[in-house]
């Protein structure tokens, strides 16, 4: 059955790293990283409490689960990096509020090994408990929506170690197109020209095409520059612009998977455009989505292409970075090149021991030797996303074109940086 991965995906740098990303500031990267570890290490043969932590936790409560436990010590606190401390206390400061005192919190009528139950483990699920307003205490409890931070997606009100990541409100002229209404996230401007290539920006920033498993579905939808921000739902309003609206397209040989898939997009996923071609997306929908990402990739330390990545309802992550991208582009086409004039110069004899076949070289492109070809690189430039379904390893479905429903993001900017950098390259000729 569909029996989801454990997490984002399931390495166990990869989780660390999710939940590192919505640590609320306060105590330190480094005690934080070692008090997520020290958990994890706790829960390593309890899949159902871990996946249930990290749930809570990258959906901002919106799923707050079930109770995720450690033992209870003798006098009840707990040593981490070299500090002591109540459990419940610890992992509360570190995703939901930083300055808490311990006396602050009360467990939800729901936990059921809460704290102050004194059972033999404990409940460290943050959203397990409430902040109770104490004389002195520095604030009263805030809203989930409010507290809810990833990467630097920053709550005004909280210290962050690194300088904000959220651009100033978009101005809205007659003629652009007003990013669609949501939940406060913080507006986003269109990205600037990159430094690193001189081609002007595009007049679409992406273009989007919907799947029901191997066979696209409707037009491609294009999103210009001009709006940052796209929407794309479940729902059947035809009128495009910042939305694109999945439940209006139709297929006459749509299967019954597909059709039970599609009443689950619900809101969606949201895409943003930011900075000089960074692309964020926050999950809408009440069920969680999949994505295959190189970026995502790499920050969770696998292979290129090598994990799928689950995203929790509320979670707000970034999926794509240009300058990764590019770094990634030249690389792969400067060996491919390589390969390739090596093959070229062997063919055409100038190697010593290669021999001869009449001296003249034919003309050798990037997917000779090396393996790989423009299609390969245009991949770096694509972010795709499954709604409702996973596909990979944990799930019957082996890759994404055996999904219901998904969409296959082309990123413009990052394919005219690809273009330039297969313009530099040299003839593969010997």
């Amino acid at each position: 059955g569909d029996t989801p991965s454990v997490t984002v995906n399931d390495s166990g740098p990869g989780i660390v790293h999710s939940l590192l990303c919505h640590r609320q500031g306060g105590d330190s990267e480094a005690f934080a990283r070692r008090a997520i570890q020290s958990l994890l290490r706790k829960l390593k043969e309890k899949r159902d409490e871990l996946d249930a932590l990290v749930a809570a936790v990258t959906s901002g409560g919106a799923q707050p689960g079930q109770c995720v436990t450690v033992q209870r010590t003798l006098d009840g606190r707990l040593q981490v990096a070299g500090r002591k401390g109540f459990p419940h206390v610890i992992y509360a400061r570190l995703w939901r509020w930083p300055d808490l005192h311990k006396n602050e919190l009360k467990p939800a009528r729901f936990c059921q090994f809460a704290f102050d139950l004194k059972c033999d483990i404990v409940c460290v699920n943050p959203y397990h408990y409430e902040r109770v307003g104490t004389p002195g205490s520095a604030r009263p409890p805030r809203p989930v929506k409010e507290e809810f931070v990833h990467d630097c997606v920053l709550t005004p009100s909280l210290p962050h170690p690194g300088p904000p990541m959220l651009q100033p409100p978009v101005s809205t002229h007659p003629g652009e197109c007003p990013p669609p209404s949501l939940a406060p996230m913080g507006a986003v401007t269109p990205p600037q020209k990159p430094p690193f290539c001189p081609v002007p920006g595009p007049e679409f920033w992406c273009s989007i095409a919907y799947f029901e498993q191997d066979v696209q579905v409707g037009e491609i939808f294009k999103v210009p520059s001009s709006c940052p921000s796209v929407v794309v739902d479940g729902y059947v309003d035809p009128s495009g612009g910042a939305r694109f609206c999945l439940g209006q397209l139709s297929n006459v040989q749509r299967c019954a998977a597909s059709e039970r898939a599609r009443l689950h997009i619900g809101k969606g996923v949201q895409l943003e455009w930011r900075g000089e071609g960074d692309v964020w997306m926050r999950c809408r929908s009440e069920h969680a989505v999949f994505v295959q990402s190189f970026y995502l990739d790499r920050e969770a330390g696998r292979a290129p292409g090598d994990a799928v990545h689950k995203v929790y309802p509320g979670a707000h992550i970034k999926v794509f970075d240009l300058r990764q991208c590019h770094r990634q582009m030249q690389q792969q086409a400067a060996t491919a090149q390589a390969a390739a004039t090596a093959q070229a110069a062997a063919v055409a004899g100038t190697i010593p021991g290669a021999g001869s076949v009449g001296g003249i070289a034919p003309a050798i492109g990037l997917s000779v030797a090396a393996g790989l070809g423009v299609d390969d690189l245009r991949r770096l430039c694509l972010v795709r996303l499954s709604f409702v379904k996973g596909w990979g390893p944990d799930y019957p479905r082996a890759s994404i074109t055996c999904t219901p429903c998904w969409i296959e993001v082309h990123l413009h900017r990052a394919l005219q940086l690809l273009d330039h950098v297969l313009h530099a390259l040299p003839d593969a000729h010997a």
